[in-house]
């Protein structure tokens, strides 16, 4: 069973899926988040964890928080596993080539393969995705193909090292 709660938010409504008390899923994708509504395993029921976790995005949006404080458990592959392990070292911010994440990992040729787990990321902005940019650093994809919602999240963080 899932909970789903949804927030407005300045880069379009935001769906934050609870699973056994953990944060598992942030869909940001008006289809997507009408599809999962769709499921039959969706509750919309706001729970204290959701209702924190909304606070904590509204205080990110406000630039009032840079960590996030939740419990998360993201759904992947061993492979993605590590990728997001790593993204989360990456500082508010900041911005890593995909290249320094395939370093982080200790896989300096699986680039390609850490922007497919960088896509995959079912927790963006907790898992802060948007934090990896091209090597020139030029805005190279993002979840559903959003760079607007990357661009804006950089932005928002006054990412210095990459070309906007």
């Amino acid at each position: 069973m899932y909970f789903l709660h949804t927030m407005n938010s300045p880069i379009g409504t935001i769906g934050i899926i609870e699973e056994k008390n953990r944060i598992v899923s942030l869909l940001m994708d008006e289809q997507e988040l009408t599809d999962f509504l769709a499921s039959s395993k969706v509750v919309e029921h706001k729970t204290d964890l959701l209702e924190e976790a909304a606070k904590q995005l509204k205080e990110y949006f406000q630039r009032k928080r840079k960590i996030f404080s939740l419990p998360i458990f993201p759904k992947g592959t061993s492979f993605q596993q590590k990728v997001w392990k790593e993204l989360m070292n990456i500082p508010y911010g900041e911005a890593r080539s995909y290249q320094y994440v395939a370093d982080g990992i200790g896989n300096p040729k699986a680039v390609r393969a850490v922007g497919q787990a960088n896509k995959a990321n079912p927790i963006p902005i907790i898992i802060p995705c948007h934090r990896v940019i091209g090597k020139n650093g030029a805005l190279v994809g993002y979840a559903g193909n959003q760079t607007d919602k990357k661009a804006f999240l950089l932005q928002l963080e006054q990412c210095k090292n990459w070309a906007s």
